[in-house]
């Protein structure tokens, strides 16, 4: 397995011969805990002896099903797989209120549901169905995972938990008194609210990437080049939190379940750029069945959104871990 900072000869991505499938792409949509959740179903568009493997992908935060989570469902699904990319509760298409809630609890209900959707399938074969999160939701497939035994292998992109984000800083470094003045915010914003007054709002991106980069640095920036520009930009991407998500996220935790996990495969892919990759070693410390750490030479966190160079080897290594684990027909 490949577990160093940087990766050793011989560990990079497989040489390994593969077959394409043309897919086909189409509107679903299902229920999560009462909030209708949209999606894309993508379909290897030729003939199977019977019910295919599945995987959930997840997209990153403020991200939807058309970004990131998109780009890997429909590069999987060449791989024989049927993918399901879909957007989070209160964002992109999908339904609930407050628009711009970004609730912990609800997203990993969310991946859940997911699954629960894919069972209903006839040509989904129920007991291989796997998970991959991208940035956000590699922090919310894992508690999905460890409390969803239908789950049967589960891999991340970039994971972070999304609270310690918050709470910590992309990483890891942030002063205490920022994420405590977050708090404060938010806890007006319930009073407000209360009082029947419209509430503010979490704003996610400054109006330049100037301004991104002087506030988050190079990985500011990185954000702001793909969700607020035509590289990547989306009309229903979040440009804003509800100040209730901060303390929804005060006190989530996406890795204390992991060892739940159990002896269901691990496979986390992370840039060795990556201002975030501390979540994903933290992670993989805590996993206790078997686990491979792969590190993408090169990429930072955002550059395996989308820029070929890197998501062609993290394809590559996803849909080697997914036919070992699921099986490919």
């Amino acid at each position: 397995m490949c577990r160093a900072r940087s990766p050793p000869p011989g560990c990079g991505p497989a040489e390994t011969a593969h077959r394409e499938h043309p897919v086909a792409k189409t509107n679903v949509t299902f229920d999560s805990v009462g909030v209708p959740l949209a999606g894309h179903l993508y379909l290897p568009d030729t003939p199977a002896p019977g019910p295919r493997p599945a995987i959930v992908v997840g997209h990153p935060g403020s991200g939807v099903k058309e970004q990131a989570a998109g780009l890997y469902a429909r590069r999987l699904a060449e791989r024989g797989f049927v993918t399901l990319a879909f957007d989070a509760a209160h964002q992109g298409e999908s339904g609930g209120e407050p628009r711009g809630l970004e609730d912990p609890a609800h997203r990993v209900e969310d991946l859940k549901a997911a699954v629960s959707y894919l069972t209903t399938r006839g040509d989904v074969d129920a007991e291989r169905i796997g998970a991959l999160g991208i940035c956000a939701s590699g922090g919310y497939v894992l508690p999905a995972t460890a409390s969803d035994h239908r789950i049967k292998a589960v891999a991340t992109v970039s994971a972070v938990d999304i609270a310690r984000q918050f709470r910590l800083g992309a990483d890891g470094t942030q002063d205490p008194a920022v994420f405590q003045g977050m708090l404060d915010a938010a806890a007006q914003a319930r009073t407000t609210e209360a009082r029947g007054e419209a509430p503010p709002v979490l704003t996610l991106f400054p109006d330049t990437a100037e301004q991104a980069r002087a506030l988050g640095g190079e990985h500011g920036a990185e954000g702001f080049d793909y969700y607020r520009t035509p590289r990547a930009g989306h009309a229903r991407s979040a440009r804003f939190f509800t100040w209730t998500s901060i303390d929804k996220m005060a006190t989530f935790d996406a890795f204390a379940p992991i060892p739940l996990i159990g002896q269901r495969p691990l496979l986390m892919t992370v840039g060795t750029r990556a201002v975030t990759s501390w979540m994903s070693v933290e992670a993989f410390q805590r996993a206790i069945g078997p686990k491979e750490l792969h590190w993408i030479d090169g990429a930072s966190h955002v550059d395996l959104y989308d820029k070929k160079q890197y998501v062609d080897p993290a394809i590559e290594k996803l849909a080697g871990f997914f036919s070992e684990h699921l099986g490919q027909r």
